[in-house]
């Protein structure tokens, strides 16, 4: 139990002795709780006094924690939330002081640090304008999910400081993360994540990287998406519906058929068609400029010129809309023709690379014709074929002998 020395102002000290700073100090309140805060010490100026008299003046800062303790619990759940809520609040005692130590500024708060970081991350979206803007802002609306759904983070929901962002903090998204994704989904939306953050501490909003040591483990070599076979691609081209969009309905059949991503796919223009030659040219969006393999190569045959058709050079192929707006035209489509897979566009890269492997295509050519700058990346596919091969065997009756 916290034995309360009441200052004047109902403040008294509960951690923090002579020379720690900060202190973890507690108000009381009116209501019949305490409001838990830290008190940071900033050092001292020499002033005047009205009658000349020089004298320290103290520099003090707080840190409201919005932590609540009983002031006189009745109940083991009082008692409970008391030492639980304690705990918490002295872990951010120590964090906050360990931070200070590693300052290089010492004991000065940096006004940048008091910013509000959901605001900074929006403010680096706004600015920001590669290819994977799209995943950054998933980042940012996964972080604040967490912050949101996690009781013990709720109370950042709206606002959080860079200081108030700790490495169990980011571990606990971590956990989040990898909660609710499958796959390589979690480890995207986190390399997002410390993209950020990376930047954040190298402009000194924050003191030290929070992300350093905090990695996602997940099986790169292992696929995780759903594919569709040769027979559901085929069920899937059958399936019209009213309203459908004849620009989604071809990429996406073009990519089954070719292995493009979403974001290339949405780019091609008729001057990338070499009709002479019945090939497809273009340069990977992801890859473009820090890699050999960025360029790519396809063959185009009779189906897949009549899905391009022809244009103005520098006409788009297939004029998309947005990608969610591809995505929820595709899941409409899906369902229409029956097939119960979770299917995203992505999954027509995958389901071409499988497919083409189950034919019987060297693994060489497949990744080849993917873009891949080496075999680790299509040995993934391989695996995926094995495992089908085994699921059909195992589907045959049971050999009674």
């Amino acid at each position: 139990m916290v034995k309360k020395n009441y200052r004047s102002n109902n403040t008294y000290l509960i951690e923090g002795s002579t020379g720690d700073n900060p202190k973890l100090m507690g108000q009381s309140l009116s209501d019949g709780r305490d409001s838990l805060y830290l008190e940071f010490y900033l050092g001292y100026n020499i002033v005047e006094s009205k009658n000349g008299n020089p004298y320290k003046k103290i520099n003090r800062a707080t840190e409201r924690l919005n932590l609540y303790l009983w002031q006189a619990p009745r109940t083991p759940l009082e008692r409970k939330q008391n030492k639980n809520t304690l705990e918490l609040a002295k872990k951010i005692r120590f964090e906050r002081g360990q931070e200070l130590l590693e300052s290089a500024e010492g004991y000065r708060l940096k006004k940048d640090r008091d910013i509000n970081f959901l605001d900074y991350f929006q403010n680096y979206i706004d600015a920001y304008s590669k290819k994977d803007k799209r995943m950054v802002i998933m980042a940012l609306s996964k972080f604040k999910d967490f912050l949101r759904d996690t009781p013990e983070y709720a109370r950042y929901k709206d606002k959080i400081k860079p200081i108030q962002i700790t490495k169990d903090m980011i571990s606990d998204f971590v956990e989040y993360l990898q909660s609710r994704h499958k796959g390589e989904g979690a480890l995207s939306v986190y390399a997002r994540f410390k993209k950020v953050v990376k930047y954040a501490v190298e402009h000194d909003v924050f003191l030290k990287n929070p992300t350093t040591g905090v990695t996602i483990k997940a099986d790169q070599e292992k696929l995780t998406k759903d594919i569709l076979s040769i027979e559901e691609i085929q069920q899937l081209i059958k399936t019209h519906y009213i309203g459908e969009n004849e620009d989604i309905r071809r990429a996406f059949i073009f990519c089954l058929y070719c292995g493009l991503r979403w974001c290339d796919v949405k780019d091609l223009t008729f001057a990338n068609v070499d009709y002479s030659n019945r090939l497809l040219r273009f340069e990977q969006a992801k890859t473009k400029g820090h890699s050999g393999a960025s360029g790519v190569i396809i063959p185009l045959n009779d189906g897949l010129l009549g899905l391009i058709g022809k244009g103005e050079r520098d006409a788009l192929i297939f004029t998309l809309p947005s990608h969610t707006m591809c995505l929820k035209s595709l899941r409409r489509w899906v369902a229409r023709a029956g097939i119960d897979k979770h299917i995203t566009w992505h999954c027509a890269r995958h389901s071409f690379a499988v497919n083409i492997l189950n034919n019987g295509a060297n693994i060489k050519t497949v990744a080849s014709l993917l873009g891949h700058s080496g075999l680790r990346h299509t040995e993934k596919y391989t695996r995926a074929v094995d495992a089908l091969k085994e699921a059909a065997i195992n589907s045959m009756p049971e050999l009674e002998i």
